[in-house]
């Protein structure tokens, strides 16, 4: 079973967050943080990741910390369930469209965390969420799920859209990562014999 449960907790915030790499995209996700939380959505249902998060932070001060967090404790729980990856696909690309929006995502499973984020959010809220930390939450989550993230905006103009559309690219290049190849289902993916 390539699952984990992950608890961190530090003076900024308490989260828990329990994956299922081989789930159906079921989700529970509650960080206190509404538009977050509908972009963890996403992330489990078009990933076909059994995701549940809780997350309690400093909200009164803002939403950093708890997104933060929740991007460093969800690539915890991604590396730890992946194990030594025997057996996966190890690369996935989406092109994604979601009406005025189109991004591409491509993503390698490395345990090489680098990420290039090419988003142009117009607006600097979508409700009451700050847009800067969509790019915060996929560099916690690159770096301590060990990924190699593109991210790459083509067209948009609708904010929501744009950070919809990466959620879900992100997502759907993770689903091929994360599958099985079924020519190479006992083997590491790389010529070094790990990753």
């Amino acid at each position: 079973m390539r699952t984990a449960k992950i608890t961190r907790k530090t003076a900024e915030t308490d989260i828990t967050v329990e994956i299922n790499l081989d789930g159906s995209g079921s989700y529970d996700n509650q960080t206190g943080v509404g538009f977050f939380d509908h972009m963890l959505d996403q992330l489990a249902r078009h990933a076909l990741i059994d995701m549940v998060v809780r997350a309690k932070g400093d909200l009164h001060i803002d939403d950093h910390h708890t997104v933060e967090d929740t991007g460093i404790a969800i690539g915890q729980a991604l590396a730890q369930a992946v194990g030594d990856k025997r057996g996966i696909r190890r690369y996935g690309a989406c092109h994604l469209p979601m009406d005025d929006a189109q991004v591409a995502c491509a993503l390698d499973l490395s345990a090489r965390p680098f990420l290039i984020c090419n988003l142009d959010i117009p607006t600097q809220k979508i409700g009451t969420f700050d847009t800067e930390l969509v790019r915060e939450f996929f560099q916690a989550f690159a770096t301590h799920g060990g990924i190699t993230l593109h991210i790459d905006q083509l067209h948009g103009f609708n904010s929501h859209h744009i950070v919809e559309a990466a959620f879900k690219a992100v997502a759907r290049a993770l689903r091929d990562a994360l599958e099985t190849d079924p020519r190479k289902a006992d083997d590491i993916p790389s010529t070094k014999g790990s990753l």
